[in-house]
């Protein structure tokens, strides 16, 4: 079975290129929605979370994931804290998903979905990297369009590893600088590629 990873900086584009994978019918796995579950009231992380950065974060008995991320994203020494509480139990969780999805499927190309995918480790427990990108323009203009401001739109993109960077390990690069239907274009080409032989 071969283990890809979906990433790229925030809104480059990966959930549409994710959506677009399941239309194709490959197995995707949500990271980001994973590390929800994994800090739900009852799961270790929870209470991680609520003794490193104080009840207030979960005023009604949830995590308020807006709070949160005004904390961690407003001082890079607290976001690593976060990362440190809630990475190793994605991993965990992410291999755990492999071995199923091996046992189940035996072969063909999965996809795990993750924004901090190379900062948290994860590429190294998998056979490549698929990366979406767009113009750093287009990057803060998404976010903003989002609800965030200028301001916070920067720092969600600075406290990311940089896009260059990020398309330099890329096993596929996707473009999602144009149009929508140029986006589907490239991920038709790359599930020829992926899908196995009939």
């Amino acid at each position: 079975m071969l283990k890809l990873g979906l990433t790229g900086g925030i809104a480059t584009g990966k959930s549409s290129v994710a959506k677009m994978l399941r239309e194709e019918g490959f197995i995707v796995l949500d990271a980001d929605a994973l590390a929800h579950q994994l800090t739900e009231p009852g799961q270790p992380a929870y209470q991680q979370i609520l003794a490193e950065f104080g009840p207030h974060v979960a005023p009604a008995g949830r995590i308020d994931r807006a709070k949160l991320a005004a904390i961690v994203f407003a001082d890079r020494a607290k976001l690593d804290r976060l990362n440190a509480i809630v990475h190793p139990r994605v991993r965990q969780a992410m291999l755990q998903k492999f071995t199923a999805w091996e046992r189940e499927h035996g072969h063909g190309a999965v996809f795990v979905e993750a924004a901090l995918l190379v900062e948290a480790g994860f590429e190294k427990n998998l056979d490549g990297l698929v990366i979406t990108w767009c113009t750093p323009e287009q990057q803060r203009a998404r976010l903003i369009a989002r609800g965030l401001t200028e301001i916070e739109a920067q720092r969600r993109i600075a406290s990311q590893m940089p896009q260059d960077e990020k398309l330099r390990r890329a096993k596929y690069k996707i473009d999602c600088s144009q149009s929508i239907e140029e986006t589907r274009r490239q991920v038709a080409q790359l599930a020829q590629i992926l899908r196995p032989p009939q």
